[in-house]
């Protein structure tokens, strides 16, 4: 109706709504598959490091990040490094022996993973994940949860076992 302002507390509402769908997908991929894991949700961003660091109660060295790339075919590919560190399309392209892939858009992630920009997680769906040995290093680290209030604590071995990804140097 004309002259009538959204209620902020509906639109709020229907945020958190979506942002549960996909935390209780992940949660539904994590039980289905057997991952060893602990998923948290909190009431505060998670989505920078430093953020998430902060709404766990961990240090910012315990994070690791997923860079969203897509190849020349369109394929999804993953690159899982540590919160500090940034991924190389240069060092993928080298390792994989592809042209250099570029950043996936935000409409592309959410149409590639099936989650949002700021919340993926480092599994539970089709990609060719690429895990940096520095991620490898650590043996319990914090993941994207499916959202941007969101995490996930996995040791990095159940990490890989998740998602079936390959160990090679990506960072830059």
């Amino acid at each position: 109706m004309f002259g009538q302002k959204e209620n902020p507390f509906k639109r709020h509402s229907s945020i958190l709504s979506a942002m549960s769908q996909f935390e209780a997908k992940l949660k539904r991929f994590i039980r289905d598959n057997d991952i060893q894991c602990e998923h948290f949700v909190f009431e505060q961003s998670c989505h920078s490091v430093a953020e998430a660091a902060k709404a766990a109660n961990a240090t910012e060295e315990d994070f690791i990040k997923n860079i969203c790339m897509v190849n020349t075919h369109g394929d999804l590919i993953v690159a899982i490094v540590k919160g500090e560190d940034r991924a190389s399309t240069s060092q993928i392209q080298k390792a994989l022996g592809v042209e250099k892939p570029r950043l996936a858009t935000p409409e592309e992630i959410l149409e590639k993973t099936g989650y949002p920009c700021g919340g993926v997680p480092s599994f539970g769906y089709q990609a060719r994940f690429l895990i940096d040995p520095r991620v490898i290093e650590k043996e319990i680290v914090y993941t994207s949860g499916g959202s941007e209030i969101s995490l996930v604590k996995i040791s990095t071995k159940e990490l890989q076992r998740a998602n079936g990804g390959t160990i090679i140097r990506i960072r830059k």
